[in-house]
């Protein structure tokens, strides 16, 4: 039996900021039982939702030395879906109403966490084989296990694995601060170790001393071996290439299942789509203030309002796109100016924009499945989960051909009847204008063509069972396939 601990900063059900925590919660119930013993740990945040905290149970405590001070370490546990979960409690480091705040908070915040998680592995006497660590924010663990950790014998033949979710963030500050946060001694600080452009660099400290590193596709571990998509990192990933594998993430097929989703007007499978999916749409303009119109193309877009999302393309083109007789409805919060921007557009052509500037679950299983197609136009996208909420749903993505989204979405070829959706190549607004142009005739014109896609999108499969098996050959191949 192998044992893996995913340590991470967030995980659903618990606390969840971004896709990281549907990683961290999904992933582990996916392995195959009988041969993984996966585990998670994470900190016991003080925003926890209550009905959690309360049902936590305590398993242990002990004393850390931490910038020079004996520090409280509590060791609580939860079994959720069948798989522990570990919390690391201190009150003085995980208190707050979210989980991230302050940069420089957070670096002592998370300095402290690695630590102590793995201080907290031979307390409660569970050895890994493997500890899959998960962002900058563990970037220190694989750091410390070739380390102080290492030397002892319960630590000596633990692997680690890095998953970087995007690049952009590494955990960055003067190398002095990551220094005492750390506790490393100098010698760790070096263009080879953990200093890059002359500060310490927390995720490049993972990234230099894991035995294995992923992220989350394909094409984005071959974009950050390059200046653009690199962060400043790309001639380490470069160095590291052997060693790095992209596997795509996946989405809980039970939660994003348009078959039996209660959020949903009508429930459809790919079998009843083409007569129960459109009920949906009704009901998503009704509910909207929009003109109810069966026939009317409906493009559908649920993200953050950020220039990385390609909000700045559609900015650009906002206008033509309403000229052109369509339905745009867009969930989610951000930047001000898109935000603004959504709402102007709004009041000029109500019956045609539907701005939601807000967040809301149910709304987005909603627009999933009563849009025609899902727009995601991303300058990088290290995976992206929406586009493959929307495959599922049978609600065509429109996307650009970046990381995660050119792995997913297989662009439409009329001539050989291949497909799930569209996509365009260069990050350029007219571009972008001429694919959801293409996609709209396409649905007016051909509808018995658009049904075909949309019978392909439904039955491709992007569950975590298949992420799983990819992961399960990557910590055999670590650990040796033949040991138990």
């Amino acid at each position: 039996m192998k044992k893996i601990l995913f340590v991470a900063s967030e995980a659903v059900p618990f606390i969840k900021t971004g896709g990281l925590a549907d990683v961290v919660g999904s992933l582990p119930k996916c392995f195959d039982k009988e041969n993984y013993d996966v585990r998670v740990m994470i900190p016991k945040y003080l925003c926890i939702k209550e009905k959690f905290l309360e049902k936590l149970e305590f398993v242990d405590q002990f004393y850390m030395d931490y910038l020079g001070q004996s520090r409280y370490v509590g060791i609580l546990q939860y079994v959720h879906d069948g798989i522990t979960f570990y919390f690391i409690d201190n009150e003085s480091y995980f208190w707050g109403s979210k989980p991230y705040g302050d940069q420089y908070h957070d670096l002592e915040k998370f300095s402290f966490f690695c630590q102590a998680a793995l201080s907290a592995l031979p307390v409660i006497g569970w050895q890994p084989d493997v500890v899959h660590c998960h962002d900058w924010q563990i970037g220190l663990i694989p750091v410390y296990l070739k380390g102080r950790f290492g030397e002892g014998e319960f630590f000596k033949d633990m692997k680690s694995v890095m998953t970087i979710h995007n690049l952009k963030f590494q955990g960055v500050w003067d190398v002095n601060t990551i220094k005492r946060f750390s506790g490393l001694g100098d010698e760790y600080f070096t263009s080879d170790k953990l200093e890059a452009y002359n500060n310490g660099n927390m995720l490049k400290g993972g990234l230099v001393y894991a035995d294995s590193i992923t992220t989350v596709s394909n094409t984005y571990a071959e974009e950050i071996k390059t200046q653009f998509y690199g962060e400043g990192l790309d001639g380490l990933m470069r160095a590291r290439g052997n060693d790095l594998i992209g596997i795509v993430n996946g989405i809980d097929y039970e939660d994003f299942n348009p078959g039996t989703n209660e959020n949903l007007a009508a429930p459809y499978t790919a079998e009843n789509f083409r007569k129960e999916k459109v009920k949906n749409k009704k009901a998503l303009q009704k509910e909207l203030g929009l003109p109810v119109d069966e026939k009317k193309f409906t493009i559908g877009v649920v993200s953050r309002l950020t220039d990385q999302k390609g909000f700045d393309l559609i900015a650009h083109v906002m206008e033509e796109i309403c000229e052109d007789d369509v339905q745009l409805i867009v969930l989610g919060t951000g930047e001000e100016k898109y935000e603004n921007l959504f709402r102007h557009y709004e009041w000029k052509y109500p019956a045609r924009v539907s701005a939601q500037m807000k967040y809301s679950e149910p709304l987005s299983h909603r627009i999933y499945a009563g849009c025609d197609a899902f727009l995601m136009p991303s300058l990088f996208e290290p995976c992206g989960l929406s586009q493959l909420m929307a495959l599922r749903y049978g609600t065509l993505p429109i996307v650009r051909e970046t990381g995660g989204l050119k792995d997913t979405v297989e662009a439409f070829n009329e001539y050989e009847g291949t497909g799930t959706g569209f996509s365009f190549t260069n990050y350029n607004a007219h571009e972008m204008l001429d694919t959801i142009r293409y996609a709209k005739s396409v649905y007016y014109e051909k509808k018995r063509e658009w049904n075909k896609i949309v019978d392909r999108a439904m039955t491709v499969d992007y569950s975590w069972s298949v992420s799983a098996k990819k992961y399960q050959d990557l910590y055999d191949g670590l650990t040796g396939a033949g040991e138990e």
